[in-house]
């Protein structure tokens, strides 16, 4: 799985964790193990606020981009974030996280 991120000037928060082909993102599951290799899901097929983009599945990786909110102070590290590449299973730490 590779995470993109889409950072926005927002208020609200991005909880994330990961199990398996399965994201939780602010504790709704979306389960993305349908998608066959050589596949792609528009964002807007996925009834989740936080994806934008198409998801894909190339070579077996699953590749989405989400919203990464931030506060105006916020890091370069956040409003430039770093794609996240096979995050493990659990609680992903986000940009600017510790």
């Amino acid at each position: 799985m590779i995470i993109q991120f889409c950072p926005q000037l927002r208020g609200d928060t991005l909880s994330l964790s990961r199990a398996g082909d399965r994201l939780i993102v602010n504790g709704d599951t979306i389960d993305l193990s349908a998608i066959p290799d050589g596949a792609e899901l528009p964002a807007d097929a996925i009834s989740n606020d936080w994806l934008v983009g198409t998801v894909r599945r190339i070579a077996d990786v699953l590749h989405l981009t989400l919203i990464l909110p931030h506060d105006a102070d916020a890091p370069e590290s956040v409003r430039f974030p770093a794609d996240i590449v096979d995050p493990a299973d659990g609680p992903i730490t986000l940009p600017g996280e510790a």
